[in-house]
């Protein structure tokens, strides 16, 4: 099965910019579209197979997984953070949302106009009335409170219940190696996170005992020092594109609350990135079956054909021989052009004909350098890298031993079986209306030869 003939693989989009003046409405509503129509639906030349959804819950073959889509754009794009926040995003909202129903009340739902217009009348609230109640009669009450408990005989020794953010439940949920960092000292969260208030401008301690209670115990505020640390604040190790206000407005909700909702407009902003511009390029580039070497080589072997379609052409022409002898021109060209074309377009027809691709650079030498057991069907935030380290690779062993091949071994470089069966048919698409336009092409330009008299030179 192929697709229509006027199949066009998806357009290249530039990185977006921090500044981009792309308004959160349109974002948003690009994000509708695209769930609605799945992706960018094939008139972006993207099937529903290869949909954005589709790879994120882990329905598509290598090399089109979480896990590859990853490796772009890591190693080509350099935005891997975009996609490592959103994945665990998804995670923790998940997990937030099956917390106790006391444990979500300490972290309100946030919404930035309602809260701000409140705090600035009545100044910060750092938890609602129904998180008070769980400190009604405890040290961290108001004073009015605290007699208010004591003459009701309420328990003065109350104190709220163990949220998940303790060091045994992080050891299987989070995705940052705490206990690591805080043994080794390499790097403290939770004062980073502190300093990104700070530069801010934002106080991250409260005013008062009771304040300050009511943010420590928010479920999973360790955690939350820990996003700040690595993808708020400046010189993050994995540090978001994100515009000033955003990176603001983000740090002002997290002063407050733990929820979900606080990440709102970032999580547009990154979803938005990965949607319409990540993932249609992840599709192009994933087309292309061949390593740059090769697809320079054989675009060197379609201008070769071309040339000596058109030195066989010229010469019968300039002889006497008969007309009918210079259709042999044809094949030249048709070779040529038909390679010239495929490999405009990154494919190398060589390797299609076994539906075959190079393996990138950084997988020729994994197995050796790294050991991998990824399950590509389930494929998750856990299975992908640890938030600790960063998204640098210009030091990783296969870089230099990469570069010591030379350019003949890199032409010929290992070969993989592709798996996706909608990938195999963009390739098919792709090969046939190269063919196509080679035959019309070879056939006007073979017509052109025919019908030039003959030169009678030789």
């Amino acid at each position: 099965m192929i697709y229509p003939f006027s199949y066009r693989r998806p357009k290249h989009v530039p990185h977006p910019d921090a500044a981009s003046t792309i308004s959160r409405e349109s974002k948003q509503r690009s994000i509708h579209e695209s769930v609605k129509s799945g992706s960018s639906g094939m008139s972006n030349g993207i099937p529903e197979a290869l949909s954005f959804d589709t790879i994120i819950a882990g329905g598509a073959c290598p090399p089109c997984t979480v896990r590859d889509f990853m490796n772009f754009l890591k190693y080509i794009e350099r935005s891997a953070e975009n996609l490592q926040f959103f994945l665990w995003y998804r995670d923790y909202s998940k997990r937030f949302d099956e917390l106790p129903e006391s444990e979500r009340l300490l972290s309100p739902e946030w919404s930035g106009e309602k809260n701000a217009h409140r705090e600035a009348k009545t100044g910060p609230r750092y938890f609602n009335t129904d998180a008070a109640a769980i400190f009604k009669g405890t040290d961290f009450a108001s004073e009015g409170e605290v007699a208010a408990s004591e003459k009701s005989s309420s328990n003065p020794f109350f104190t709220p219940p163990r949220t998940p953010t303790s060091c045994e439940n992080r050891r299987d949920q989070s995705l940052d190696s705490y206990e690591e960092s805080m043994t080794t000292g390499k790097v403290d969260h939770t004062q980073r996170a502190a300093g990104a208030f700070d530069h801010a401008g934002l106080r991250w301690k409260p005013r008062s005992n009771r304040s300050f209670a009511a943010v420590s115990v928010q479920p999973y505020r360790e955690e939350i020092n820990r996003i700040i640390s690595i993808y708020i604040a400046d010189n993050g190790s994995r540090q978001l594109n994100l515009s000033s206000k955003e990176r603001t407005a983000l740090l002002h909700a997290l002063q407050h609350t733990t929820h979900p909702s606080a990440f709102g407009e970032v999580v547009t902003t990154v979803e938005w990135s990965l949607r319409c511009q990540a993932h249609p390029n992840f599709v192009r580039w994933t087309i292309c079956n061949g390593n740059r070497p090769r697809v320079i080589f054989a675009r060197g072997l379609g201008i070769g054909g071309i040339v000596a379609g058109l030195i066989v052409a010229i010469i019968l022409t300039l002889s006497s021989a008969s007309r009918a002898w210079r259709v042999i021109s044809l094949i030249g060209f048709f070779i040529g052009i038909s390679t010239l074309i495929a490999a405009w377009k990154g494919m190398c027809v060589v390797l299609h004909g076994m539906h075959h691709r190079h393996l990138r650079p950084w997988e020729l030498f994994a197995s050796e350098d790294e050991p991998q057991s990824l399950d590509f069907k389930q494929d998750s935030f856990n299975s992908l890298d640890s938030h600790s380290s960063s998204n640098s690779w210009e030091d990783e062993p296969w870089v230099a031993r990469y570069e010591k091949r030379n350019v003949v071994r890199k032409i010929f470089d290992r070969e993989i079986w592709i798996q996706e069966p909608a990938l195999r048919q963009i390739q098919d698409t792709i090969f046939i209306q190269a063919i196509i336009g080679a035959l019309v092409i070879s056939a006007v330009a073979v017509g052109i030869f025919c019908a030039i008299p003959k030169g009678n030179y030789f």
